[in-house]
């Protein structure tokens, strides 16, 4: 028997795929959410998503989660990339860029919200250098050749 396409493509793919319900407890966590953030699926499932939300996101994560669930609007779910730190199971963050696909029920209810995440902590942290290598070059000052 040929596995199911959907559930292989899930499971395998190699960006981080997280489905949460409508109270932001994690439902589907796959192999590439395990790569990116530590958790292995049997132990994200069942968890809230302050699994990989830093403590200093948190109140304005849920605000905007659970307004997104109570009006079933949301200005991130046309593809637009959304780039936020996480945090990995060791407690060390990392940046994500992601998308989101919200669910809803047949009658236009929220019932939750995948996200789709890629490992964006080099980029971000190349573009941080050189931003940091343009303020002093404009400052008149030799950049630091660490």
């Amino acid at each position: 028997m040929e596995p199911n396409f959907a559930d292989t493509l899930i499971a395998k793919m190699p960006d981080a795929l997280v489905y949460a319900d409508n109270t932001g407890v994690i439902r589907v966590w796959n192999d590439g959410a395990t790569r990116m953030f530590g958790h292995t699926a049997e132990e994200a499932i069942g968890q809230s998503l302050d699994l990989i939300i830093p403590a200093g996101l948190r109140e304005r994560h849920w605000a905007g989660y659970h307004e997104t669930m109570r009006t079933g609007q949301t200005r991130y779910g046309e593809g637009q990339i959304l780039s936020v730190p996480a945090l990995r199971k060791d407690v060390t963050r990392v940046s994500v860029a992601f998308t989101i696909v919200p669910f809803m029920d047949a009658a236009g209810v929220m019932t939750g919200i995948a996200a789709i995440m890629r490992d964006v902590t080099a980029q971000f942290e190349e573009t941080r250098a050189l931003r940091k290598e343009i303020a002093t070059l404009k400052e008149g000052r030799e950049p630091d050749k660490r």
